[in-house]
């Protein structure tokens, strides 16, 4: 999705697919190479909780270990 398509608010399709473009390309490498190095030590233990605490809300253990850890 190009950048300019990325919008929230309208409707639940665009919002999730919004949300796939957004976390996409939050997590190319130069981004997170630059932005890591910024993150306060509270900012890093926040966003790692928020993380989790949305996985451990959504996953099952079975599906945290084959998606998130990668138990093949």
């Amino acid at each position: 999705m190009p950048v300019e398509n990325i919008c929230f608010g309208l409707n639940r399709k665009d919002d999730e697919q919004s949300l796939y473009a957004f976390l996409n390309r939050f997590s190319a490498l130069p981004l997170l190479q630059a932005i890591i190095p910024r993150l306060s030590d509270h900012e890093i233990v926040s966003l790692v909780d928020n993380l989790t605490g949305l996985m451990q809300k959504h996953l099952s253990e079975k599906e945290y270990h084959s998606l998130f850890l990668a138990d093949l």
